[in-house]
């Protein structure tokens, strides 16, 4: 194998399934960071993101991209308003108990994906898309699209989180709660606009692995698992973190077919998140303390 089909083969794929990770991977960090949680419903809202694109599509007769912000307000609202419901009453209760909750909320929304899309496989467009060739490497449009939709989402929240008065306040509450709970910051705004990126962030991750794959109602939940190991590699609290953790573990597991069965590539996530686990549990980039 030469270098131009180790990359076009193993390399490319990974960028791209990393970006898709990376984009779960910032809204679970965000999460935890600011409400000291893990959020096991985070895949299946990825799913549900994705086939709320797909209603968009079939329905209205419009293009996936066009669908894309109409699900990403779809998702972030109902990520508000499962937070309301379900998540607020346990506020002061032990974390543990909203993250049973969340499995919960997990099973439930891919029980309506199911029910309102059925358990078939589906796909936004029909037919080959065959990919164009850049000085030997091959990538198709959606590919070079999906990659340049993190980098725009993850550098637009960047730019939030650092220079607005409401993203610096989420910066607050993430390093100091009690402090900045002192210092006048709305906790409840906080925690409303933390749900909308992160319900955001969902919708876009399941879009993308959806239009670059095929949509299925379990694809949320095996996504979970390298979203969380990307979160941890890299350091959670720490966005770039989650797009520096997101692209290793999607390079890692499409390199890793090279040695192993495709069907436990998915076993190189859980390797990664265990090895980060005993030997750098704040990541990479020096997150907070699981």
């Amino acid at each position: 194998m030469d270098l131009f089909e180790l990359v076009n083969f193993y390399v490319v794929p990974g960028i791209v399934l990393g970006s898709i990770y990376a984009l779960g991977a910032v809204g679970i960090t965000l999460i935890f960071a600011i409400l000291r949680y893990a959020h096991l419903a985070h895949g299946d809202l990825a799913t549900l993101g994705a086939f709320i694109a797909l209603a968009a599509v079939t329905g209205m007769g419009v293009s996936p991209y066009v669908a894309l912000p109409i699900a990403v307000l779809g998702t972030a609202a109902v990520a508000v308003g499962i937070d309301k419901v379900f998540y607020e009453h346990l506020r002061e209760r032990p974390k543990i108990v909203t993250v049973m909750a969340s499995l919960g909320i997990a099973l439930m929304i891919r029980a309506v994906v199911q029910v309102v899309w059925g358990v078939d496989t589906q796909t936004y467009s029909r037919g080959i898309v065959r990919p164009e060739d850049y000085f030997g490497i091959r990538i198709r449009d959606r590919e070079i699209y999906t990659l340049l939709a993190m980098v725009v989402l993850v550098g637009v929240l960047q730019l939030f989180l650092t220079r607005s008065k409401w993203g610096k306040a989420m910066r607050a509450m993430s390093d100091n709660p009690n402090l900045a709970l002192l210092s006048g910051i709305d906790n409840k705004k906080v925690v409303m606009l933390t749900w909308v990126i992160a319900g955001g962030l969902c919708a876009a991750s399941g879009f993308f692995l959806g239009i670059n794959t095929e949509l299925k109602a379990m694809m949320g939940w095996h996504m979970l698992l390298p979203m969380f190991a990307a979160a941890i590699l890299g350091g959670v609290g720490r966005v770039e973190g989650a797009v520096l953790g997101g692209l290793i573990v999607g390079i890692a597991e499409e390199l890793s077919v090279l040695v192993i069965p495709s069907e436990y590539k998915a076993a190189m996530a859980f390797a990664i998140l265990l090895f980060m686990l005993l030997v750098r549990p704040t990541g990479l980039l020096k997150g907070k303390v699981l």
